[in-house]
């Protein structure tokens, strides 16, 4: 039986700011000021867009600045299409960016999105399930802290946080997160 999934490639940035405008992305931003495609605050809830409409979703720099994060995940989550990804950067706990910017709510972890995983003891907090297929704890600096630091954390990331984060602290976090839903089958 040979079966038809329609999976078109419509990304979403969230957060634009000044990214100029790009054939297949829908720019959305909560300031006019930036020109985007769309206007809207991330905080009001449902985003104005369709079930499964977008394969990917650019979240940078702007997840630790939302109200509700489990929320936000389950709203991407039902605008993201099977199998799509969203790709989230946000300042590591340990950055002293993460706490010098007023506006950030949030100050989180490599750890933060396993609460919506499937295999997680604890996401039946979640109505939407993700499978992480990428992260990655990102230093800036010199040699040591580009290759041998960052090489450590991100091979052992739960005694980098519990133990080195504050010696040795990160910059960035980046995750790939995959929507794991039901595919709808077209006749």
């Amino acid at each position: 039986m040979n079966l038809n999934v329609t999976k078109t490639s419509k990304i979403l940035s969230v957060g634009c700011g000044l990214i100029k405008s790009q054939t297949g992305v829908i720019r959305l931003d909560i300031s006019p000021a930036v020109k985007p495609d769309v206007v809207w605050n991330l905080n009001n809830f449902p985003y104005p867009f369709e079930e499964s409409e977008f394969s990917e979703i650019d979240c940078f720099d702007v997840i630790e600045h939302l109200d509700d994060i489990p929320k936000t995940l389950e709203e991407f989550h039902r605008i993201l299409q099977p199998e799509g990804v969203l790709k989230i950067t946000t300042p590591h706990f340990s950055c002293s960016n993460s706490f010098v910017d007023p506006t950030h709510k949030y100050h989180l972890s490599y750890f933060s999105f396993d609460y919506f995983c499937e295999k997680h003891n604890l996401s039946y907090y979640s109505k939407c399930s993700y499978h992480i297929k990428n992260r990655h704890i990102q230093f800036q600096g010199g040699r040591f802290n580009r290759s041998i630091i960052s090489r450590l954390a991100n091979k052992f990331p739960d005694k980098y946080e519990q133990r080195w984060a504050w010696i040795f602290p990160a910059w960035y976090l980046y995750f790939e997160l995959e929507a794991i839903k039901e595919i709808k089958i077209n006749s």
